[in-house]
Protein backbone atom coordinates (compact mmCIF):
# COMPACT_ATOMS: atom_id res chain seq x y z
CA UNK A 1 0.00 0.00 0.00
CA UNK A 2 1.21 3.21 -0.77
CA UNK A 3 -0.08 7.13 -0.44
CA UNK A 4 0.92 9.01 -3.68
CA UNK A 5 3.51 11.19 -2.11
CA UNK A 6 6.56 10.41 -4.41
CA UNK A 7 9.92 10.19 -2.45
CA UNK A 8 12.62 10.16 -5.45
CA UNK A 9 12.53 10.49 -9.11
CA UNK A 10 14.92 7.17 -10.70
CA UNK A 11 16.08 6.90 -13.91
CA UNK A 12 16.04 3.55 -15.85
CA UNK A 13 19.67 2.71 -16.29
CA UNK A 14 19.05 -0.62 -18.07
CA UNK A 15 15.83 -2.20 -19.69
CA UNK A 16 16.76 -6.42 -20.47
CA UNK A 17 15.01 -8.66 -21.84
CA UNK A 18 14.02 -11.66 -19.22
CA UNK A 19 11.31 -14.44 -20.59
CA UNK A 20 8.17 -13.38 -21.70
CA UNK A 21 8.76 -9.83 -19.60
CA UNK A 22 11.94 -7.52 -18.99
CA UNK A 23 14.02 -6.07 -15.92
CA UNK A 24 14.37 -2.78 -14.89
CA UNK A 25 17.04 -1.63 -13.68
CA UNK A 26 16.89 2.26 -11.86
CA UNK A 27 19.44 4.01 -10.75
CA UNK A 28 18.14 6.49 -8.07
CA UNK A 29 21.40 7.04 -5.58
CA UNK A 30 21.57 5.92 -1.97
CA UNK A 31 17.15 5.68 -2.19
CA UNK A 32 17.60 1.48 -1.97
CA UNK A 33 19.54 1.60 1.23
CA UNK A 34 17.51 -0.39 3.90
CA UNK A 35 15.36 -2.32 1.54
CA UNK A 36 15.75 -6.17 1.16
CA UNK A 37 15.17 -8.24 -1.53
CA UNK A 38 11.24 -8.82 -1.92
CA UNK A 39 9.80 -4.68 -0.44
CA UNK A 40 7.33 -3.33 -2.95
CA UNK A 41 7.99 -0.26 -4.53
CA UNK A 42 5.74 1.91 -6.63
CA UNK A 43 7.59 2.44 -10.45
CA UNK A 44 5.37 5.11 -11.65
CA UNK A 45 2.41 3.99 -10.12
CA UNK A 46 2.86 -0.07 -10.36
CA UNK A 47 3.79 -1.77 -7.27
CA UNK A 48 6.94 -3.68 -8.52
CA UNK A 49 9.18 -6.30 -6.16
CA UNK A 50 12.70 -6.19 -5.38
CA UNK A 51 14.72 -8.48 -7.00
CA UNK A 52 18.12 -7.22 -6.01
CA UNK A 53 19.94 -3.57 -5.12
CA UNK A 54 23.11 -1.69 -4.45
CA UNK A 55 23.92 1.53 -3.18
CA UNK A 56 22.83 3.17 -6.81
CA UNK A 57 20.89 0.76 -8.48
CA UNK A 58 18.02 -1.84 -8.37
CA UNK A 59 16.24 -3.84 -10.75
CA UNK A 60 12.80 -5.16 -10.68
CA UNK A 61 11.17 -8.14 -12.97
CA UNK A 62 8.56 -7.15 -14.83
CA UNK A 63 6.13 -9.70 -16.23
CA UNK A 64 4.37 -9.69 -19.83
CA UNK A 65 0.73 -8.72 -17.98
CA UNK A 66 1.93 -5.76 -16.12
CA UNK A 67 4.10 -4.45 -19.14
CA UNK A 68 0.78 -4.65 -21.69
CA UNK A 69 -1.48 -3.03 -18.97
CA UNK A 70 0.96 0.27 -17.62
CA UNK A 71 3.16 2.93 -19.53
CA UNK A 72 6.27 0.41 -18.34
CA UNK A 73 6.08 -1.62 -21.45
CA UNK A 74 7.17 1.64 -23.41
CA UNK A 75 10.27 2.03 -20.89
CA UNK A 76 13.35 2.74 -22.02
CA UNK A 77 17.45 3.52 -20.99
CA UNK A 78 17.44 7.28 -19.65
CA UNK A 79 13.62 7.45 -18.89
CA UNK A 80 12.36 9.16 -15.66
CA UNK A 81 10.54 7.66 -13.12
CA UNK A 82 8.40 8.66 -9.75
CA UNK A 83 9.31 6.07 -6.81
CA UNK A 84 7.70 5.53 -3.77
CA UNK A 85 8.58 3.19 -1.25
CA UNK A 86 5.49 0.89 0.32
CA UNK A 87 3.99 2.82 3.67
CA UNK A 88 4.38 1.67 7.17
CA UNK A 89 1.82 0.94 10.17
CA UNK A 90 2.13 4.37 11.51
CA UNK A 91 3.39 6.39 8.56
CA UNK A 92 1.30 9.91 7.85
CA UNK A 93 -0.91 9.67 5.02
CA UNK A 94 -0.57 12.92 3.52
CA UNK A 95 -2.27 11.84 0.09
CA UNK A 96 -4.57 8.99 -0.41
CA UNK A 97 -4.90 4.87 -0.21
CA UNK A 98 -2.81 3.92 -3.45
CA UNK A 99 -2.39 0.12 -4.60
CA UNK A 100 0.37 0.43 -7.29
CA UNK A 101 -2.71 -1.43 -9.48
CA UNK A 102 -2.85 0.20 -12.79
CA UNK A 103 -6.88 0.75 -14.02
CA UNK A 104 -6.08 2.17 -17.27
CA UNK A 105 -3.37 4.02 -19.38
CA UNK A 106 -4.69 7.42 -19.86
CA UNK A 107 -3.68 9.99 -22.88
CA UNK A 108 -3.15 13.75 -21.78
CA UNK A 109 -5.66 15.38 -24.46
CA UNK A 110 -4.37 18.98 -22.96
CA UNK A 111 -2.82 21.36 -20.53
CA UNK A 112 -4.51 24.74 -19.69
CA UNK A 113 -1.69 26.70 -18.25
CA UNK A 114 -1.89 30.57 -16.75
CA UNK A 115 -0.11 33.01 -14.64
CA UNK A 116 -2.59 31.45 -11.83
CA UNK A 117 -2.92 27.36 -12.38
CA UNK A 118 -2.11 24.41 -14.58
CA UNK A 119 -4.94 22.41 -15.35
CA UNK A 120 -4.24 18.66 -16.51
CA UNK A 121 -6.20 17.19 -18.84
CA UNK A 122 -6.91 13.04 -18.95
CA UNK A 123 -8.90 10.44 -20.99
CA UNK A 124 -8.50 6.65 -19.25
CA UNK A 125 -11.54 5.29 -21.59
CA UNK A 126 -14.86 4.18 -19.74
CA UNK A 127 -14.12 2.19 -17.87
CA UNK A 128 -11.74 4.05 -15.74
CA UNK A 129 -14.05 7.14 -16.13
CA UNK A 130 -16.95 5.72 -14.24
CA UNK A 131 -15.04 6.17 -10.99
CA UNK A 132 -13.79 9.59 -10.95
CA UNK A 133 -16.26 12.26 -9.23
CA UNK A 134 -15.38 15.92 -9.04
CA UNK A 135 -12.83 16.74 -5.81
CA UNK A 136 -12.74 12.68 -5.17
CA UNK A 137 -8.92 10.95 -5.44
CA UNK A 138 -6.67 9.45 -8.54
CA UNK A 139 -3.21 8.20 -8.43
CA UNK A 140 -1.83 9.56 -11.90
CA UNK A 141 1.71 8.00 -12.43
CA UNK A 142 1.68 7.26 -8.80
CA UNK A 143 0.91 10.36 -7.91
CA UNK A 144 -1.95 11.40 -5.50
CA UNK A 145 -4.29 13.48 -7.32
CA UNK A 146 -7.74 15.30 -6.77
CA UNK A 147 -10.14 15.25 -9.79
CA UNK A 148 -11.29 18.99 -10.07
CA UNK A 149 -13.50 18.11 -13.05
CA UNK A 150 -15.26 15.82 -14.88
CA UNK A 151 -16.83 15.31 -18.93
CA UNK A 152 -18.35 12.06 -20.30
CA UNK A 153 -14.39 11.26 -21.71
CA UNK A 154 -11.85 12.85 -19.51
CA UNK A 155 -11.66 14.50 -16.17
CA UNK A 156 -8.95 17.00 -15.03
CA UNK A 157 -6.55 18.14 -12.40
CA UNK A 158 -4.86 21.29 -10.97
CA UNK A 159 -1.38 20.94 -10.29
CA UNK A 160 0.64 23.13 -8.30
CA UNK A 161 4.35 24.15 -8.79
CA UNK A 162 5.94 21.65 -6.12
CA UNK A 163 3.94 18.73 -7.34
CA UNK A 164 5.57 19.51 -11.37
CA UNK A 165 8.59 20.48 -9.43
CA UNK A 166 9.08 17.10 -7.74
CA UNK A 167 7.79 14.42 -10.05
CA UNK A 168 8.03 13.84 -13.70
CA UNK A 169 4.79 14.98 -15.08
CA UNK A 170 6.90 18.24 -15.82
CA UNK A 171 8.43 16.47 -18.43
CA UNK A 172 5.23 14.88 -20.22
CA UNK A 173 3.22 16.84 -23.05
CA UNK A 174 0.22 16.55 -24.95
CA UNK A 175 -0.05 12.87 -26.29
CA UNK A 176 1.90 11.26 -23.54
CA UNK A 177 0.75 8.30 -21.75
CA UNK A 178 0.32 7.95 -17.88
CA UNK A 179 -0.78 5.42 -15.48
CA UNK A 180 -4.12 5.47 -14.24
CA UNK A 181 -5.68 3.88 -10.65
CA UNK A 182 -8.85 4.90 -9.18
CA UNK A 183 -10.03 5.55 -5.71
CA UNK A 184 -10.23 2.07 -4.21
CA UNK A 185 -12.85 3.31 -2.06
CA UNK A 186 -15.16 4.27 -5.30
CA UNK A 187 -14.59 1.74 -6.90
CA UNK A 188 -15.34 0.12 -3.52
CA UNK A 189 -18.70 1.52 -3.53
CA UNK A 190 -19.59 1.15 -7.17
CA UNK A 191 -18.54 -2.58 -6.69
CA UNK A 192 -21.43 -3.12 -3.71
CA UNK A 193 -24.27 -1.17 -5.25
CA UNK A 194 -23.86 -3.07 -8.69
CA UNK A 195 -23.67 -5.93 -6.27
CA UNK A 196 -26.72 -4.98 -4.51
CA UNK A 197 -28.68 -3.91 -7.53
CA UNK A 198 -28.24 -7.40 -9.59
CA UNK A 199 -29.40 -8.58 -6.35
CA UNK A 200 -32.88 -6.86 -5.84
CA UNK A 201 -33.37 -6.86 -9.97
CA UNK A 202 -36.22 -5.09 -11.71
CA UNK A 203 -37.70 -3.34 -8.38
CA UNK A 204 -34.46 -1.28 -7.98
CA UNK A 205 -32.28 -0.28 -4.14
CA UNK A 206 -35.55 0.91 -2.24
CA UNK A 207 -35.88 1.48 1.68
CA UNK A 208 -37.45 -1.58 2.23
CA UNK A 209 -34.60 -3.53 0.49
CA UNK A 210 -31.83 -1.53 1.99
CA UNK A 211 -33.63 -2.43 5.48
CA UNK A 212 -33.43 -6.05 4.39
CA UNK A 213 -29.83 -5.90 3.97
CA UNK A 214 -28.57 -4.19 7.26
CA UNK A 215 -29.12 -0.89 5.83
CA UNK A 216 -31.92 0.36 8.20
CA UNK A 217 -31.68 2.36 11.17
Amino acid sequence: MFSGIIDRIGTIQRVTESGGGRVLSIDASGYWAGLAEGASVAIDGVCLTLTRADAAVASFDVIAETLRRSTLGGMKQGDRVNLQKSMIVGDRIDGHFVQGHVDAVAKISAIEQSSRESIWWFEPGPAAMRYMIPKGSVAIDGISLTVASVEPQRFSVALIPTTLELTTLNSKRVGASVNIETDILVRSIAHLISGLSNECGASGINPAFLSEHGFGT
